[in-house]
């Protein structure tokens, strides 16, 4: 009979343990499932090295930032500039610190030659520190 045991004792004697391999095996199956989904997403991420600090008490100065939108246009610390504004206000930073931090904000749809054509006009400039970041609109 099912749920019973079959000792010599007599017959009546239910099993008291619950098996335990069913769980085990939903476990394992939704442990694989996390480990794939995992993967796909940490291989979808963007690894950015972020600039240092000069001073352990946190009052680094801010990056100065170079945005191109999906059309093309460009803003320097947020405020629209053409081309040729842009490259007096690199010069003008490089100026102020030699050490200035540039971080070059693309749209994903912007062409990948004029993000290089931004750098390009930055190391023109006397940039030597910049970062590219991934912007969204």
């Amino acid at each position: 009979m099912a749920g019973t045991m079959g000792s010599g004792r007599g017959r009546g004697g239910t099993i008291a343990a619950i098996n335990v391999t069913p769980l085990v095996d939903v476990v394992l199956v939704l442990l694989i499932i996390l480990m794939v989904a995992s993967t796909y997403i940490v291989a979808q991420t963007l690894k950015v090295t972020l600039p240092k600090s000069k001073t352990t008490d946190g009052t680094a100065d801010k990056p100065q930032t170079v945005a191109i939108l999906k059309d093309g246009s460009l803003r320097w610390n947020d405020a629209p500039v053409s081309e040729k504004e842009l490259t007096k206000d690199l010069a003008d930073a490089v100026k102020g610190d030699a050490d200035v931090n540039v971080v070059v904000s693309a749209d994903e749809g912007t062409k990948h030659g004029q993000v290089v054509h931004v750098i390009d006009l930055a190391k023109q400039q006397g940039v030597t520190k910049f970062a590219i970041n991934v912007m969204n609109q």
